[in-house]
C-alpha cells in the first residue's frame, strides 16, 4: 500500500470515528434534575449488560439511541405551546409538578420527523422495572437520578434485548414498553421480532399488543400477520384485537379487510367487532356494505 493510500485510509477512518462520535453526542437527550453519565458499551449489548448495570446500588435509568422509523412519530408528554417548543417528560412519577425543563443549546425547535429513538430502562433492585421510549427532541426530567447513556448499541442488538422482555415472567408494563420500542425501530430485525410476537407470543396480551403495533407500521408483512391472527389464533381475545388492528390501518387497506371479515368470518365476536369498527370508520364503502345487509 502506498503512503498516499495509507494516509487516505487513515483519514477516512478518522472521519468515520468523528461522525460516530458526533451522532452519539447529538442523540444524547437533554436532561434536567439529574446527571447524564456517558457509558461506552464494550462488545455486544445484551440483557447481561442491563443486568450488570442493574446490580449497582440504587435506582437509575439507562438509555441509548437507535434510528427511528420514518414519519412523524413524536413521543413526548407535553408541549409548552402549539408551536412544539419545549417538549418534555418526567421519568419519575414523584417529580414535583413545578420542576422545569429547559430546551438549552438552541435545540428548542422540534423537527417534523424524529430521526432517533431514545430507549430507556429504569433499573432498581437488581432488575429492569420499566421500559420507556421518547423521540429525540423530548427533554427529560430525571427526578434526581442518574441516566447512564450507552454509546455503541447497535439497532439489531437493541431489538434482540427488547424481544427478550416478551415473556410471561415480565409485567404487562414492561411487555408494553418493549413492544412500543420495537415498533418504533427502523431496524428490520425489530419488525421481524414483532411478527414473531404476534404469531407465537406466550400470552394473549403479548400477541394482541404486537398486532396493534404492527398495524401502526402497516405494510404487507404486518397485514399478513393481522389477517393470519384472525384466521388462526386459538383465542377469540386475540382475534378481536386483530380486528381492531385492521381498523388502525390506512383506510384503503383496512376497510376492505374489515368488510371481508364481516362478510365471511364465522366467529360471532369477530364479526361483531368488524361491524363495529366499520361503523366507526364512516367510510362510504362501509356505508354501502351496511346498506347491502339491511336491504338485501
Amino acid at each position: 500500500m502506498t503512503k498516499r493510500a495509507t494516509v487516505s485510509s487513515l483519514s477516512l477512518l478518522a472521519c468515520a470515528v468523528l461522525m460516530a462520535a458526533a451522532t452519539d453526542a447529538l442523540a444524547q437527550p437533554r436532561v434536567t434534575n439529574g446527571q447524564v453519565q456517558p457509558t461506552p458499551v464494550s462488545g455486544r449489548f445484551t440483557r447481561a449488560t442491563l443486568d450488570g448495570l442493574a446490580g449497582r446500588t440504587g435506582p437509575a435509568w439507562v438509555g441509548y439511541a437507535v434510528p427511528a422509523i420514518d414519519g412523524d412519530h413524536q413521543m413526548c408528554c407535553w408541549n409548552s405551546d402549539s408551536g412544539g417548543c419545549c417538549q418534555g417528560c418526567r421519568l419519575e412519577p414523584g417529580t414535583p409538578a413545578n420542576s422545569t425543563l429547559t430546551t438549552g443549546g438552541g435545540r428548542g425547535t422540534v423537527a417534523l420527523e424524529s430521526q432517533a429513538l431514545h430507549v430507556l430502562f429504569r433499573l432498581d433492585g437488581g432488575r429492569v422495572e420499566r421500559v420507556r421510549t421518547f423521540s429525540e427532541e423530548c427533554a427529560l426530567d430525571a427526578g434526581g437520578l442518574t441516566l447512564q447513556w450507552l454509546t455503541g448499541v447497535t439497532p439489531a442488538d437493541s431489538a434482540a434485548v427488547l424481544a427478550g422482555f416478551l415473556t410471561t415472567n415480565e409485567s404487562s408494563k414492561i411487555v408494553d414498553g418493549a413492544l412500543t420500542a420495537l415498533s418504533m425501530h427502523r431496524e428490520p430485525a425489530a419488525l421481524e421480532r414483532l411478527l414473531v410476537a404476534a404469531r407465537d407470543g406466550a400470552t394473549t396480551h403479548i400477541r394482541g399488543q404486537a398486532l396493534f403495533w404492527l398495524a401502526q407500521r402497516a405494510g404487507d408483512k404486518a397485514i399478513g400477520a393481522i389477517t393470519d391472527a384472525i384466521a388462526k389464533d386459538p383465542e377469540t381475545a386475540v382475534k378481536t384485537r386483530a380486528v381492531f388492528a385492521l381498523s388502525q390501518l390506512p383506510k384503503d387497506e383496512g376497510v376492505p379487510l374489515l368488510i371481508q371479515v364481516a362478510r365471511t368470518n364465522a366467529n360471532p365476536a369477530v364479526k361483531k367487532q368488524a361491524m363495529f369498527w366499520l361503523g366507526q370508520s364512516k367510510d362510504p364503502r362501509a356505508v354501502k356494505f351496511f346498506e347491502e345487509i339491511l336491504f338485501k
